[in-house]
């Protein structure tokens, strides 16, 4: 085959793969104001317009109530309730040790496992949904769901490092969308290492409206940092990268994108 030939395959396929999934639903039954904590993973630096302006986050001066560093925990934490917990807001909640080892069963599942049936899900009594949980016992869930510093020796993290190309991009956007068709998630570690202008790790759940007729399009995400709405992932195939939204600690634009717990050692 020659190279134009190539190309219009190329073209072809990748217009058959965004027909494919352009109706690729969101996460079963994911409600942001419900199904995601209420507290903020706190950045341990001030930031404005993504440029470090202070050594301290200013908006958590005491150390013993700063939450840091807890993104991915966060982001695996949201996934985890969603697939192997349940809530019960009619019965009477349970004490603090009760609720310590039921939270503890979550967070130790592996969160690629299939989500679990109804009758075998841990049970939360007391409580709507999580969001109401991580509002009023916020303290005991930060000292239960997981450290922050095991996930800078993640073995998934040397992808960084290495993995640059716009075909790995690719990879990672059709993995998204495979997540988003079986109503799954995506938990992405957003990188543009070397620069680090970002580290982070966010929670995809839907799209945002439809694909464009280029192909680019939207995602809706769970960001740590910021409980109080949805953040947008962007994907652009001119260019066959992401997109972040811009905040106080990112100044937006561009951002690789890697999947992690999606599988052992990602």
């Amino acid at each position: 085959m020659g190279q134009r030939g190539r190309f219009v395959f190329s073209a072809i396929a990748a217009s058959f793969f965004a027909g494919s999934i352009a109706f690729a639903g969101p996460a079963s039954n994911f409600h942001f104001k419900q199904d995601t904590l209420a507290f903020a993973n706190s950045t341990v630096f001030g930031y404005a317009n993504g440029k470090i302006v202070s050594g301290r986050n200013p908006a958590t001066k005491e150390k013993t109530r700063r939450y840091t560093r807890r993104c991915f925990i966060m982001s695996r934490t949201v996934l985890q309730f969603q697939k192997f917990a349940r809530f019960d807001p009619h019965a009477p909640p349970v004490n603090d040790e009760e609720l310590t080892r039921r939270i503890r069963i979550v967070a130790h599942r592996e969160p690629w496992l299939d989500p679990l049936p109804a009758n075998q899900r841990i049970a939360f009594p007391g409580y709507h949904n999580l969001r109401e949980m991580s509002e009023a016992r916020a303290t005991l869930l930060q000292r239960n769901i997981g450290l922050g510093w095991p996930t800078y020796t993640r073995v998934g993290n040397f992808r960084m490092f290495f993995l640059h190309t716009h075909s790995y991009q690719e990879k990672m956007h059709e993995a998204i969308e495979r997540a988003l068709a079986r109503q799954d998630f995506f938990v992405a570690y957003l990188s543009d290492f070397p620069t680090l202008h970002i580290n982070h790790s966010v929670l995809v759940y839907t799209h945002e409206g439809r694909f464009s007729p280029d192909g680019a399009g939207r995602y809706l995400v769970y960001d740590p940092n910021h409980p109080d709405g949805p953040r947008e992932l962007k994907w652009l195939p001119a260019t066959r990268s992401f997109d972040f939204q811009k905040d106080e600690e990112f100044a937006g634009g561009f951002t690789r994108v890697f999947q992690v717990y999606g599988k052992p050692l990602q």
